[in-house]
């Protein structure tokens, strides 16, 4: 079965307090994200932290922070890119968060055949 060339995909999640991969760049694509926001459905400003990681020749993971402790006021939404993202295979998008259920995550990831 031959692959698709080109795949469009939506992520959500709550964002967790603790560091967590939303979306891996699969064997074979390079994913380009299009989108990446975050809501905070409370009344009082969260944080929110958004990272890049990648795993380079000698097995080592890279973090590189696009966000750092972002604040998003309550009742707001923030769009945590500029411009696109490109994400080479196996390449993670990692979210954290200053609470456990008031910040919601949505990317969208075009991820394309190699």
């Amino acid at each position: 079965m031959a692959l698709a060339l080109n795949v469009f995909k939506t992520i959500t999640k709550v964002v967790p307090t603790s560091p967590v991969g939303i979306y891996t760049s699969p064997t074979g694509y390079t994913g380009v994200v299009l989108l990446a926001q975050c809501t905070n459905i409370g009344t009082t400003s969260q944080d929110i932290t958004f990272s890049h990681n990648r795993t380079n020749s000698v097995g080592v993971a890279v973090t590189t922070r696009i966000l750092k402790n972002f604040p998003i006021s309550g009742n707001d939404t923030a769009n945590l890119l500029s411009g696109k993202l490109v994400l080479e295979s196996g390449d993670v998008l990692v979210v954290s968060g200053s609470h456990s259920t008031n910040l919601e995550f949505i990317v969208s990831v075009l991820e394309t055949l190699n």
